[in-house]
């Protein structure tokens, strides 16, 4: 399977994020092109290589244009929200309708949704944000409409954020996998006076997440919050490099120069697909009604559960209960264990990890003389099965008042 390893050793940023990025879809010119769809002027990209400690990578700066004399070191290391921005320019004042507009994020969605670029990458950025924008609510104890432009939604960080949504769809690897995230320590001047590393964005972030993080021994931020919420909406797995065909790596350099190379490797190529180790979370419960278990079972679904079920039991004294089980990925285990302990009346949850072994699958449309039929494309040993989706059948059997049993007899599923 296809995937992209990123080692975050010396941090990570927004920008240096499409550094990397770039190398490995080998064709600036595709980000510039797609970036005009987002409808928003006043600002300039400029690639260029730097060199860091003898290693060349990809430096992408964003130059806001009304910057008569923009300090390199802004946009460099991606330090413009919330804390940099502002202390990098004693000047801005004298700009206030330019990237000072009072946006929030709502703002900064619309000006996603407005854009002509394709909607798995508008999801993703919205995404992103929307990491960016809660911590940045809880730092500053705002609620997420009031968390405002120089905290969220500067040009630069929009750029950023939008940028690697794009080239993460235009690479579209199956996997994507981070080193442990490294930061540095120390304090960092920025508009809101001296911030101890990691600055307080970047700590929420993390903690929010199930991003695996450390500080180093290195007297500085090496991670920006835009390059936390990236790595933390990007990463399923934070781990060593596993077996790989490396086809390409993408070096992407930061503004700093330090005692350890200022950059982002990030290494494309073939793992193979693991038999996948999930999690199988089961809790007994007598005295839940059936209307609660099926609204829990609901927002498991919709929070990253495999698979929910619940069996008919008879506890002591005979009393009848259900078991609630629940299968589901790692990543999302205390997420779901936290709606079973909010939703229900238990207060304790078993949990086993289990091997399963998954069938390569896509989502596939067919033609028929009724319309368009979703579907999955099973393949196994070679095989190809096509299952319809249920849902997609029976709003056709409605459609045209046909028994659902006769649709699935249909020669184009078979």
């Amino acid at each position: 399977m296809k995937t992209l390893y990123f080692d975050c050793s010396s941090g990570i940023s927004g920008n240096m994020t499409l550094g990397a990025l770039l190398e490995i879809v080998g064709d600036d010119n595709y980000l510039l092109n797609e970036l005009k769809k987002l409808n928003i002027d006043g600002y300039r990209i400029e690639i260029s290589k730097k060199v860091k400690n003898g290693i060349t990578g990809k430096y992408v700066d964003v130059i806001l244009e009304d910057d008569d004399h923009h300090h390199e070191h802004e946009h460099g290391h991606d330090h413009h929200h919330d804390h940099e921005h502002e202390h990098n320019h004693e000047h801005h004042h004298d700009h206030e309708h330019y990237h000072h507009e009072h946006r929030n994020l709502n703002d900064v969605n619309e000006i996603i949704d407005q854009s002509s670029i394709d909607d798995k990458s508008k999801d993703l950025a919205k995404r992103i944000f929307l990491r960016v924008a809660k911590a940045e609510s809880k730092v500053h104890n705002k609620s997420l409409e009031e968390v405002h432009f120089h905290e969220v939604g500067a040009i630069d960080s929009i750029v950023d954020i939008v940028g690697a949504a794009i080239l993460i769809n235009k690479i579209n690897p199956d996997k994507i996998l981070s080193s442990i995230v490294n930061d540095g320590y120390g304090f960092i001047e920025c508009a809101h006076g001296t911030m101890a590393v990691p600055v307080p964005a970047t700590s929420e972030i993390f903690a929010s997440s199930n991003v695996k993080f450390r500080q180093i021994d290195v007297d500085t931020e090496l991670v920006t919050p835009t390059g936390a919420a990236i790595i933390a909406e990007l990463a399923e797995e934070f781990t060593t490099l596993p077996a790989m065909v490396t086809e390409k790596i993408g070096w992407g350099a930061g503004f700093k120069d330090l005692k350890i190379p200022n950059v982002l490797k990030v290494y494309y190529g073939e793992t193979e697909k693991q038999n996948e180790s999930i999690v199988v979370m089961e809790t007994n419960v007598d005295d839940c009604s059936g209307e609660v278990l099926a609204y829990t079972s609901e927002k498991l679904f919709e929070n990253g559960a495999l698979d929910v079920f619940y069996t008919p039991i008879f506890m002591k004294k005979g009393r009848p209960a259900y078991r609630l089980s629940v299968a589901c990925r790692k990543e999302n285990m205390f997420v779901l264990q936290n709606i079973m302990f909010k939703e229900t009346t238990t207060i304790g949850i078993r949990y086993r990890f289990e091997n399963r072994t998954e069938l390569g699958r896509e989502n596939i449309e067919i033609d028929t003389k009724y319309g368009k039929i979703k579907a999955k494309k099973v393949t196994n040993n070679g095989e190809t099965y096509v299952y319809p989706e249920y849902e997609s059948l029976k709003e056709i059997a409605q459609k045209n008042d046909i028994p659902l049993k006769e649709l699935y007899k249909l020669e184009e599923l078979k």
